[in-house]
């Protein structure tokens, strides 16, 4: 595992699901996690849950699709810990309620997906870039999807919001590579969590038979699973690697969507 012994880290989205896993993967290996979500007591068991980690994670209540609270972020890891090393822009919603063609989606809807999950990775990265960049360089990680290559029925914002990360995480490694400062992106294919659970009414049962199905490998994945590639990414391992994709999906997109 590689060593953040020291290093501070942001997970946004960090309560539940793939972020909670990235907090505590983090922690695990030393690093200083400030963990920023809506759901306060999902915060405060991902704190609980990492007590016993070499690395500290504090929780912070942030809706980052806000100027401010993403300001207020920075300058709280800034104060804790003296700077910020890894940005993780992980906060995705997808609402049972927005599965609808584009004609009948409310414009406040679709202003609502955009600013969560696509404009946070742009604000997030506003206010940490210079700080990275002072500190001589740093590494920005961003979740996006599959549904940012492929598509289906019913998600216009979603699959907006997932294909303009990944474009987003090209030109931003572009802006800052001379600051030492590395973007990537991360595509999950299916994975346990509740954002995918809520889909099939929150039978985690039904969503692994089914969603097991759709990959190759047989099976969904598991939030770990990705934050071990994070982990990786942001690690010097992955020195070299700046404004590219890594899809963690059990082949998905290796099958394509018309493959049976």
């Amino acid at each position: 595992m590689a060593d953040f012994t020291g290093k501070a880290v942001i997970v946004t989205g960090g309560g539940k699901g793939i972020g909670r896993a990235v907090c505590l993967a983090f922690a695990n290996a030393g690093a200083n996690v400030l963990c920023a979500d809506v759901d306060d007591p999902a915060g405060q068991e991902v704190v609980e849950a990492g007590a016993s980690a070499p690395g500290k994670i504090v929780y912070q209540h942030a809706d980052v699709a806000t100027s401010a609270a993403c300001k207020g972020l920075v300058e709280q890891a800034v104060e804790l810990w003296g700077s910020v090393d890894v940005l993780i822009n992980n906060v995705g919603i997808q609402p049972l309620n927005s599965y609808l063609p584009a004609h009948e989606l409310p414009e406040e809807m679709w202003d609502r997906i955009i600013d969560v999950n696509l404009k946070s990775g742009f604000l997030m990265t506003k206010y940490a870039a210079p700080v990275m960049a002072e500190r001589g360089g740093g590494v920005i990680i961003n979740t996006a999807s599959v549904q940012g290559l492929q598509s289906a029925k019913g998600i216009a914002p979603y699959a907006a919001s997932k294909g303009g990360m990944l474009s987003l995480t090209r030109q931003l490694a572009l802006e800052y590579a001379a600051d030492n400062i590395r973007v990537l992106a991360v595509n999950p294919g299916t994975i346990e969590t509740p954002l995918a659970a809520a889909s099939t009414g929150n039978d985690y049962a039904k969503l692994r038979q089914e969603g097991g199905k759709a990959h190759p490998i047989g099976r969904i994945g598991k939030p770990e699973e990705i934050a071990s590639v994070m982990l990786f990414l942001a690690s010097d391992g992955a020195s070299f690697m700046t404004g590219e994709f890594v899809n963690v999906d059990g082949g998905l997109m290796a099958k394509g969507a018309w493959a049976e």
